[in-house]
């Protein structure tokens, strides 16, 4: 089994003087006595700043919310369907009809702002503490990594906050140093250039992955590669308050730079980080059975606790049943775009592992549903093991931030802008991802292209096939300034595919699958016509047939260009500081 971190929160009102309920940067300072206290050793050190990753975890963050939620509608995959009316919550999230008053914007929001106070003070005492610098080697070993591992920590909290709401305050040191608590927005490129100065720093101070045991804390790996895609984003679009449009600055080059140095040094240490030869194996035998990746291709993952931390695999995926209990299970919220599906090599082996076109039965037999009720399909239920034995919705699935064939996509990205089109190096990063996607048979991956642009269209598929129910589509097009483009694209090929017009005019309108098996057998072909007659033994499905003008309306339904980039401030965080008001449009 995974070695699981132990969150121990400590008991913040009278230590840290924390509440995940805490309003934002509302909070109650520490008494100086308190800090002395928590940082005089190693061990308490080591609990607050296991405390600053717990506000990683939960249905705030990324148990839910951050990585369930935000990231949806895209052109892959859609959130919650539209009721008859908008909800003000997560339905309207996934429909870009986002008020300052949703039910998901405050308590993430402030969750994120927590995790930063809580960095600040592990950053601000830590490097002071008598041991740091005079105590024995293992005490200063184990106190630089504590320090590193808090800077990463902020960078990530910052990251999600400034990718979904841009500009923000962005206080660095803890809410007692600071003259007023009111603090006005900072401009994101600042943020992004100090965390990542900040990693920089972590990654010296960090230890390598095998060097420690294994489990979830942040180890230099991850660090870098946290630095390379923040460098991602500070060299991409952004949509910017004083223009109110998608801009990218004109130093974007430096930043890529810093990606492929950071890239090209984790792909020299392949001992440490490298792709599991199996992509289901990730997931099916890794994440989905709460084990690390033996292969360190999970890079940084949010760490869970089952029954308490995660609706991962309850939220999304295939619908479920569990012994004692005659209810059907799950949410199966994360439904694939049925463009998306249709967009892989029907070789390509992510499809199947990506997608998910059944519900489970209570013998766990494989009951194929309509298209437009595909589900994603990487932390499925039926994959994780031990089973779920309760009706609890808290799976303890952790979520993972980075894998490292997300290092040699954007290494190949960064190289292909510095050296105006694909090196080799670029080439072969890019098509290592390509040849384990189609089971190591090189014949199959197709031909890379040499040019710049054609480069650069390879890489937003690829990223877009080897990504997808991971939380990182919606934020590649918006960096690419490419979010608006590809929606209105999806929408009209939908509509083509529910048209029957070209390239989507001979697929099935309806397909056969055999019941009451544990995997998903499929009479005649997913490319080609129904069968005019129907097969002995086999249930008839909805297929092409099922997709809907509704269905279609829904997909990032109200999406303005260079306003639903970024969300919307929450209100709460409006009336508590009379320095922020709504910018882009809300």
């Amino acid at each position: 089994m995974k070695k699981r971190l132990l969150y121990i929160i400590i008991a913040l009102s009278g230590i840290l003087g924390i509440a995940s309920c805490e309003k934002y940067l509302n909070l109650a300072p520490p008494s100086a006595f308190d800090e002395n206290y928590v940082f005089s050793n190693v061990p308490n050190a080591t609990s607050a700043v296991l405390g600053a990753y717990d506000r990683l975890a939960g249905l705030q963050a990324y148990g839910s919310r951050l990585s369930l939620i935000y990231p949806y509608d895209s052109d892959e995959m859609v959130g919650v369907l539209n009721g008859t009316s908008p909800d003000n919550s997560s339905r309207d999230f996934s429909r870009y009809n986002l008020q300052p008053s949703n039910a998901q914007l405050t308590l993430p929001f402030e969750q994120l702002y927590a995790g930063v106070e809580r960095a600040n003070i592990c950053i601000k005492n830590i490097p002071s503490m008598e041991l740091y610098k005079n105590g024995t080697t293992q005490q200063q070993t184990s106190l630089k990594r504590l320090y590193g591992e808090s800077l990463t920590l902020r960078a990530q909290f910052y990251l999600e906050l400034v990718r979904n709401w841009g500009d923000i305050p962005a206080p660095f040191k803890p809410a007692i140093d600071l003259d007023n608590v009111f603090l006005e927005k900072t401009d994101r490129d600042s943020i992004y250039d100090k965390i990542l100065d900040d990693l920089a720093v972590a990654s010296e101070l960090l230890p390598w992955r095998t060097t420690v045991p294994s489990d979830e804390r942040i180890t230099k790996g991850a660090a870098k590669a946290l630095r390379a895609r923040i460098a991602l984003y500070r060299a991409g679009y952004s949509l910017r308050r004083d223009s109110r449009i998608m801009e990218r600055r004109p130093d974007s080059l430096k930043y890529y730079k810093i990606v492929r140095d950071e890239c090209a040094d984790l792909m020299d240490h392949r001992d440490q980080h490298t792709l599991n030869p199996n992509i289901q194996a990730v997931f099916k035998e890794g994440i989905d059975s709460y084990k690390i990746d033996p292969y360190g291709e999970v890079m940084f993952e949010v760490a869970m606790a089952r029954e308490t931390d995660s609706n991962i695999g309850y939220y999304d995926g295939p619908r479920f049943y569990v012994p004692g209990n005659t209810a059907l299970l799950g949410n199966g919220q994360i439904r694939i775009v049925p463009t998306y599906f249709y967009a892989f090599d029907s070789l390509d082996t992510r499809r199947d592992v990506t997608t998910a076109p059944y519900y489970n039965s209570p013998e766990y037999y494989k009951n194929v549903q309509t298209l437009v009720n595909m589900t994603s399909g990487k932390f499925r239920s039926d994959w994780i093991t031990p089973r779920l034995s309760s009706s609890i919705q808290a799976t303890g699935i952790n979520w993972p931030l980075i894998r490292f064939s997300d290092v040699l996509l954007m290494f190949a990205e960064a190289e292909n802008v510095i050296n105006n089109g694909p090196t080799a190096k670029a080439i072969t990063a890019f098509e290592e991802i390509r040849k384990r996607a189609f089971g190591g048979n090189v014949s199959l991956i197709g031909v890379t292209p040499t040019t710049k642009d054609g480069f650069f269209k390879a890489l937003v598929n690829e990223r877009f096939f080897e990504f997808g129910g991971e939380g990182i589509r919606k934020y590649d097009l918006i960096r690419w300034n490419l979010i608006n483009q590809k929606i209105l694209e999806t929408r009209a090929n939908l509509t083509k595919m529910r048209l029957r017009q070209a390239p989507y005019n001979n697929l099935p309108q309806y397909i056969y699958y055999k019941p009451s098996l544990s995997t998903v057998v499929i009479a005649g072909s997913l490319y080609k016509p129904t069968p005019i007659v129907a097969p002995v033994g086999f249930t008839r499905v909805n297929w092409i047939i099922s997709l809907t003008d509704v269905f279609i309306t829904n997909v990032a339904q109200l999406f303005q260009p260079n306003k639903n980039e970024l969300l919307p401030l929450p209100q709460s965080a409006i009336d508590s500081n009379p320095k922020l008001k709504q910018d882009y449009g809300y």
